[in-house]
């Protein structure tokens, strides 16, 4: 009986001795989906050519598929020569890999690299099926699993915790038992895939729309980052009792630390999408995706009860100080915000969670305060800095409250949450700090 190709059977012909270039493709694919038989010495047509010494293209082949298939899968490929009318050909026997997905070495762990078999072609598989074949074949959790980028770069994690050796990112779990990097490597990397989206309203209802911006890199960065913006955003009122006066600042600073931490440590990098912040005058809403881990109920949640989705990356937070311990930052939001009108609500809905801090100041006062100087900012007056600073080329801090007319501390704010956003670039010349447009 004639053989044909199809997708557990493939022919390769060696015409001038050399290994044709797309059998580690072949093979990765074979690996990757349902396995299959190669042989070398036979045309498209299925006819037998024959090889002259099949010893050597034994040889060959063995070193492609030490040298040029990660991870090793050796153990899953095995080779014979058998005699097809009277010609020596190599049968290649590709099982199902365990470990998959299998890749291209030269390419690395990423599309282009990453094979199926699909009839008698070898198609390239793009991110998303990537994730999905990693994590159907690990049975592990997302931050466990095998990172398809294999090309990351630690600056921001070895600024918070020095350098680090092998050993280190073992013990961390950045690099996992096959001595890749985790995706929680991903997560801590510079390379990081996934990012936070803030977008500043003006009033309460988001028509009116007054800056956004989006901050990527490694969540740390992300962590430190997204708090300096939301912290430009957090304005202080004073209030008087006869002599006496009180400052209050709209949201405390740990609320907002807290809720922040809470979208990093506990969303679902499963989806692909961003973290969302919302920030109106009356509140601020943090989306996470990915909802509640299964079986933990928002009672359970408010009680103090915790279940991480990403423990490992819980973990690691944890040894650089960044949360304190499981469970308490829901609570201590509710503390943070103890006697006052406006509680925090959590809501989890299909695929999401989020959390609502409130103005403690527009809750005290009944009612969505009017702009005054002392309290808040007009709408336009981050343009105004920016159009002054473009207008004069940089700008210092004394310069901005002159020209545009407002007091020290708003100025400050102002101008910190600009360059938290990317569109301001501090710099310090001499005595005095200048602030110039972002390129």
């Amino acid at each position: 009986m004639k053989l044909h190709e199809s997708t557990q059977m493939e022919f390769k012909d060696i015409e001038t001795g050399k290994l044709p270039d797309s059998i580690p493709k072949t093979l990765v694919a074979f690996l990757n989906t349902e396995g299959g038989d190669l042989m070398i010495g036979m045309d498209d047509k299925g006819n037998a050519s024959g090889l002259e010494d099949p010893d050597d293209v034994s040889k060959r082949l063995s070193s492609i598929i030490s040298n040029l298939i990660l991870p090793d899968a050796a153990v899953f490929i095995h080779q014979k020569t058998v005699q097809i009318n009277q010609k020596n050909v190599i049968k290649v026997t590709v099982e199902t890999g365990t470990e998959r997905p299998y890749y291209l070495a030269r390419t690395g762990l990423k599309p282009g690299g990453v094979f199926i078999r699909q009839g008698s072609t070898c198609l390239p598989v793009s991110e998303a099926s990537i994730r999905t074949m990693i994590m159907d074949t690990a049975g592990k959790s997302f931050e466990e699993a095998r990172s398809w980028n294999q090309e990351l770069s630690f600056k921001t994690l070895e600024k918070e915790m020095g350098e680090l050796s092998s050993a280190n990112m073992k013990n961390l779990r950045i690099i996992g038992e096959d001595g890749l990097f985790s995706n929680l490597g991903l997560l801590l990397s510079d390379q990081c895939p996934f990012s936070i989206k803030t977008a500043l309203f003006q009033g309460c209802d988001g028509s009116i729309f007054r800056d956004r911006c989006e901050f990527s890199g490694s969540v740390l960065k992300q962590l430190e980052q997204a708090y300096s913006y939301l912290c430009g955003t957090n304005r202080t009122a004073a209030r008087f009792t006869g002599l006496r006066r009180s400052d209050t600042q709209d949201y405390p600073d740990q609320a907002i630390r807290e809720a922040l931490l809470n979208c990093i440590v506990h969303r679902d990098y499963m989806f692909s999408g961003s973290t969302i912040i919302n920030i109106y005058q009356d509140r601020i809403e943090f989306i996470t995706l990915g909802g509640l881990v299964s079986g933990i109920s928002m009672e359970a949640i408010k009680s103090g009860i915790s279940q991480s989705r990403n423990p490992n990356l819980c973990s690691a937070f944890y040894r650089m100080k960044l949360v304190e311990s499981y469970g308490t930052g829901i609570r201590k939001i509710f503390d943070l915000y103890k006697g006052t009108p406006a509680q925090p609500q959590f809501k989890a809905v299909q695929g999401a969670f989020v959390c609502t801090i409130f103005n403690r100041n527009e809750a005290l006062a009944g009612k969505v305060q009017e702009s005054t100087p002392e309290y808040s900012y007009k709408g336009d007056e981050l343009d105004r800095i920016m159009n002054l600073a473009a207008v004069k080329g940089s700008v210092t801090r004394r310069e901005i409250e002159e020209a545009i007319g407002l007091k020290t501390t708003k100025a400050f704010r102002l101008v910190k949450m600009l360059c938290a956003s990317g569109r301001l670039v501090q710099k310090q010349e001499g005595r005095f700090t200048r602030y110039f447009p972002a390129l």
